[in-house]
Order: structure tokens, then sequence, then C-alpha cells
């Protein structure tokens, strides 16, 4: 999601593993390690993203950029192609709670990735299921 390409997803990946790698002498237990590097990549892809944004390409997403050819259905296709235009009109903590959700976090686990109490992760995740219901019926 924050990384339409394929080169800037590869890079994103490595970035990730890079960064991994120089915080793992200040991993410290208190949370499961899955948690830890669902952070570290989080907060990599974030600072990625910020840096992308100040420097924008304005290179525009195609279908093929999506990844879809996979689904037969053209009506699938077509849905599945205005949720990632609608994820992508989302800030980047939503972005980042949605991924999670998608990869069938827990909301626990959500929680202590995005540093918030389960309460606020089930309440920002009704609202952003209405912001993208509603940012869906425009289109």
């Amino acid at each position: 999601m924050y990384c339409p390409l394929d080169e800037d997803c590869d890079d994103l990946y490595q970035d990730i593993v890079a960064q991994l790698w120089r915080a793992w002498g200040g991993f410290r237990g208190e949370a499961k390690i899955s948690t830890w590097i669902y952070r570290v990549a989080l907060n990599t892809a974030i600072s990625g993203f910020r840096k992308q944004k100040r420097n924008p390409l304005n290179q525009s997403v195609s279908t093929d950029d999506l990844s879809l050819s996979h689904i037969d259905n053209r009506a699938q296709k077509e849905d599945i192609e205005l949720l990632h235009m609608a994820i992508g009109r989302l800030t980047e903590v939503e972005k980042a709670m949605v991924m999670l959700y998608l990869d069938e976090v827990s909301y626990e686990e959500i929680a202590a990735i995005m540093g918030i109490t389960q309460n606020n992760v089930r309440v920002k995740m009704l609202r952003i299921r209405e912001k993208l219901k509603k940012i869906m019926e425009l289109y």
C-alpha cells in the first residue's frame, strides 16, 4: 500500500530488513517478536512514504501495477481497483491499520503495533470502514 510499483516494493523490503538488522540490539522482548517486526516495518514504510511524498514522482497507478491478473471476474477486478484507490486516499496511519487488518492481525496486536488501546483500534477501524464506503460511493 505504500509503494504501488514492484521496484519500490523491493526497495522497501530491503530497507525494512536493513532496519530490522540495525534495530535488533534494541529489541527488549517486551512484546512478541512479530509485533516488534510489524512495528519496525510499519515505521520504515511510513518514513519512506513521507520522503516519497516530499519528492513526488507523479506516476499513476495502473491495473497492471496492482497485479490483479489472477482474478477472473471483471466486477471483482473493478471492486479491488476501487478499493486500492480508496485506500490510497487514506492517511498514513489509516493505511497502516488497513494493511494490518487485511493481514488478519488481531486487534490486540494492532493495538500493540500502533501503540494505542484495543478500543481505540476498534473505533478507528469503524471510522476507516465508513470513510472507505464514502470514498467508494463517490466512484
